[in-house]
């Protein structure tokens, strides 16, 4: 004789309510909601206070964090769907307009590129490095930066390049604000060096030829 089970059907979750946060978990959730109800203040203050520790318990946020501490209880005020007060927590608590909020657009640099072998990332360090006042420290970087850009140059251009064509690129890409010594050298480029564009990977691709001559060999041989 079969046993008969009284299923519950509420207990599957597509038929419990939504999960605001879920990464939070649903009993986070229903320990908040419990707590919503409950009228003592200082009763309600010691229970959220002890379900923002299970809370940074199990995120592994150290309690001296002030700034990841007061994510917990913006956390727990979207939870509770906006229903705390701010007497409720030790931080200043979002209210309910925040949901509507957009955040500020980020802003695209439509200015174009001056070369686009380089790229708009070496513009931006030229930038930086050109208001930079004079000083040890800024000729390092002017070396390095010239030593970055050779190497971008010869990824697209397989040609050679002379310190001086680098050179020449920074001051122009700089309008004269870096002004480059005249003892400035960069170091040899090594005989095996081999510089590629992004995505391309010349070793594997020599592996993969390499294993398609030694496989075609081994099917010769065994025809033979």
């Amino acid at each position: 004789m079969k046993e008969s089970y009284d299923v519950n059907f509420k207990d599957y979750n597509t038929q419990r309510d939504k999960l605001i946060m879920p990464e939070h978990g649903r009993h986070v959730q229903k320990m908040i909601e419990h707590i919503i109800g409950i009228e003592d203040p200082d009763k309600r203050r010691t229970q959220l206070q002890s379900v923002v520790d299970v809370m940074r318990s199990l995120e592994g946020i150290n309690r001296d964090n002030v700034e990841a501490m007061q994510k917990l209880w913006d956390h727990v005020q979207v939870i509770s769907e906006f229903r705390l007060k701010d007497e409720d927590a030790p931080y200043p608590l979002p209210h309910e307009n925040v949901k509507d909020m957009r955040p500020a657009p980020i802003r695209r640099n439509t200015k174009p590129i001056r070369a686009t072998h380089y790229g708009r990332n070496i513009e931006s360090m030229i930038d930086v490095i050109a208001d930079m006042p004079e000083s040890e420290e800024k000729i390092l970087m002017v070396r390095s930066l010239a030593i970055y850009m050779r190497q971008q140059y010869l990824i697209w251009n397989k040609d050679s390049v002379t310190d001086d064509t680098i050179f020449k690129d920074i001051i122009r890409m700089s309008n004269g604000r870096i002004i480059i010594p005249s003892d400035m050298t960069l170091t040899k480029i090594a005989s095996d060096a081999n510089f590629s564009r992004p995505g391309l990977n010349p070793v594997s691709k020599r592996n993969k030829l390499q294993n398609a001559k030694k496989n075609k060999a081994q099917q010769t041989k065994k025809r033979n």
